[in-house]
């Protein structure tokens, strides 16, 4: 049970000194009261797609919650629609919510688990008068309920008696007529300025095996019409929507008074809009049937799986989330956000490393041939405790060829003719000369280093403005790095009326670097495992596609800093 006290009013027990959002507000308000002794929320996804960021807002909400203030909450899978899903989406959505470290204390259900019930809910409905059996086609019942300025008119079906409509109902269930022959309608308001309450189908006839029930059914129960009943069922107290959902409230509402069964109540927020992106699950299953990506877990993709799998932390996410914070108005907010509370956690605990991703050779002309040492390296100047890791060097390296110019100003401090730089955790090196292949490009440059100047015990007296990283050459580990970016240039891609979102795919999106250069420490690393590449970014295997290529595949999660100008 809960030991919240009236005196916690408008603040989060987790964060006394953060103003609690509406939605806690009320349950501050209805544990006071004691009009419940303990709250009970859900998390109802569909299984047909993969979750996105957008669902991770919705999880961390009705999942925190319910951790705030000592609840339960459920994961109710809304299985109503079983041509769209299927069993993978289901293992998906589990597997995701686990990553974000949430637990679904309450118990997992589905509505098929209801389908009985909910089908006895609709006999007591037509008993009362208040459902019809309605065989008119679709079309005509949408040109029948008129338009938000004008009211509907009742269909010639509307005043079957109550008994007819029921031997009707059960034919439907029993497979007597074809699919689309009829549909079962609520009895409520032709005139309602809702349109949602003029006379919503509440049953339809489908012949499409269920994942879960296979073909015990042939008909199916309107999401409208499932919705709120499964809540009643479970016994949730607070209904978190998103606000699309606020004009179904009242119809929600209907449907639990006329049932006279436990009270539900629904509560909508604003759901999360990312720019950069699309939050559409059929727009996401476009882009997965028609190859512009390489599935729902592709790392562009902002599912939650596709997210992981670029290296996305659950604490980022979750921190995410809750910068975003609950409100009740619309809005969009940057993708910088969601890259900021990645960096912001990856810089805490991301052990570092060196990687050469456009790899030319760094010769020390005057480092003994045959000599290696080992160096050492923090793993992490922001954790003491991470300590360190011991760096091969010798003669031959790897080197970045963007910090090589044959021509730079005083302003460039990294390499170049008369230019002075130290070596990460190494030594102090100036430029001696290099050389070019045939077509005129570098591909090697030629240092000196100075004994006296290695890092941690530097008595060279020398000052080097730049620090540049490399990677020890006869001991480096080949692999393939994968440069993600954001998978649209226009901030909102589905925003346009007269335009495919389609057209708006940035181009750059994915830039995937061959024969790249690693430090070979790396070769240990576990996937999903973040590192900081030193200068480049932040890092992490990509366990599955290593698999697939015979080869390390690596994944930029996230640049250093913001650098989009998009």
């Amino acid at each position: 049970m809960s030991d919240f006290r009236s005196d916690h009013k408008d603040v989060r027990p987790d964060a006394p000194n953060v103003p609690a959002h509406f939605i806690e507000q009320i349950i501050q308000e209805d544990l006071a009261s004691g009009k419940h002794k303990r709250i009970h929320t859900r998390f109802p996804p569909e299984p047909n797609g993969y979750l996105h960021i957008g669902h991770a807002k919705a999880i961390c909400l009705s999942f925190g919650l319910a951790e705030k203030y000592n609840g339960s909450v459920n994961l109710r899978f809304d299985d109503t629609n079983p041509e769209k899903e299927n069993q993978e989406y289901v293992d998906a959505i589990r597997r995701d919510v686990q990553w974000l470290g949430y637990h679904w204390n309450g118990g997992e259900f589905y509505t098929s688990d209801y389908f009985e019930t909910l089908f006895q809910y609709a006999s007591i409905l037509i008993k009362k008068g208040k459902a019809y059996v309605d065989h008119q086609n679709p079309e005509t019942i949408a040109e029948q309920k008129g338009t938000p300025t004008a009211p509907g008119t009742n269909s010639p079906h509307r005043e079957r008696s109550p008994e007819e409509n029921l031997q009707l109902f059960e034919e439907m269930r029993a497979g007597v007529h074809p699919d689309g022959h009829c549909v079962l309608r609520a009895k409520i308001d032709m005139t309602h300025p809702n349109m949602h309450m003029r006379d919503p189908v509440i049953y339809r006839i489908k012949r499409a095996h269920h994942h879960r029930t296979g073909n015990d059914w042939c008909i199916y129960p309107m999401y409208d019409f499932a919705h709120g009943q499964s809540d009643s069922i479970e016994g949730i107290t607070h209904s978190l929507c998103t606000l699309e959902f606020e004009v179904h409230r009242p119809l929600y509402d209907w449907f639990i008074q006329e049932l006279e069964i436990f009270p539900s109540r629904q509560i909508e927020f604003a759901r999360l809009n990312l720019d950069h992106t699309v939050m559409s699950k059929r727009k996401l299953l476009r882009l997965v049937e028609d190859g512009v990506v390489d599935g729902w877990d592709d790392p562009r993709m902002p599912t939650i799986s596709g997210l992981r799998r670029r290296g996305f932390t659950p604490e980022s996410i979750r921190t995410f989330c809750d910068r975003v914070g609950i409100a009740k108005r619309e809005n969009v907010i940057d993708f910088s956000l969601l890259e900021w509370a990645l960096r912001d956690h990856l810089n805490r605990v991301a052990l570092r490393a060196m990687a050469v991703l456009d790899p030319i050779k760094l010769v020390v002309v005057n480092y003994p041939e045959g000599q290696t040492e080992m160096l050492p390296s923090e793993n992490n100047p922001e954790d003491p405790e991470a300590g360190v890791r011991m760096m091969p060097f010798s003669r031959e390296l790897w080197m970045e060829r963007g910090d090589f110019r044959e021509e730079a100003n005083k302003k460039w401090f990294r390499l170049a003719p008369g230019k002075t730089v130290r070596l990460k955790s190494a030594f102090i090196v100036r430029y001696v000369n290099h050389t070019v292949d045939a077509q005129g490009n570098v591909n090697e440059v030629h240092v000196e280093y100075f004994p006296d100047s290695r890092s941690g015990s530097d008595t060279s007296g020398i000052k080097a403005k730049g620090t540049l990283h490399w990677v020890n050459a006869a001991t480096a580990l080949d692999a393939e790095v994968r440069l993600y970016d954001r998978l649209f240039a226009d901030p909102t891609p589905d925003g346009h009326a007269d335009r495919e979102f389609t057209e708006f795919l940035n181009p750059d999106s994915l830039e995937v670097r061959t024969h790249c250069k690693l430090e070979p420490s790396l070769g240990e690393a576990p996937g999903e495992t973040p590192y900081q590449f030193t200068r480049l970014g932040y890092f992490s295997l990509d366990s599955e596609k290593s698999k697939a290529a015979g080869h390390p595949v690596w994944n930029r999660s996230v640049t250093l800093k913001d650098g989009w100008k998009g």
